[in-house]
């Protein structure tokens, strides 16, 4: 309980400490939700699953393709960015990003904030 709490202070202070970032979800590699601080208009079990299978597809075809480890998935539309990272075995993270965002800044702003969940996490 101690630890989802952590958890979930962690991504409710990510997502309201930066304006460009509109959301985010902890989930695990099946699918479940562990956190979220999502947009109410998004319903949480479909964006874990759908999120949880993207970063297993990617690392699928990341292997096929001899690409190596995957480091995000980013799925970029008109109005932003959904990535993708994993926070080792354990969960992934996804992170809503407005248009308008840093794609540097934000790749390493997700870095960080994986890196602290992962040490929760294990």
């Amino acid at each position: 309980m101690a630890q989802t709490l952590m958890l979930s202070d962690i991504v409710q202070k990510f997502v309201a400490g930066n304006n460009d970032i509109q959301g985010a979800a902890l989930v695990t590699p099946d699918g479940l939700s562990l956190v979220s601080a999502l947009p109410s208009d998004m319903d949480e079990e479909r964006t874990a699953a759908m999120s949880a299978a993207i970063l297993s597809l990617g690392e699928r075809i990341g292997q096929e393709l001899a690409r190596g480890e995957v480091e995000r998935i980013v799925v970029e539309g008109k109005k932003g960015y959904s990535v993708m990272i994993s926070c080792g075995e354990d969960a992934v993270l996804l992170v809503l990003a407005a248009k308008e965002a840093k794609q540097g800044l934000l790749f390493l702003e997700i870095k960080r904030i994986a890196k602290n969940l992962m040490a929760i996490l294990s």
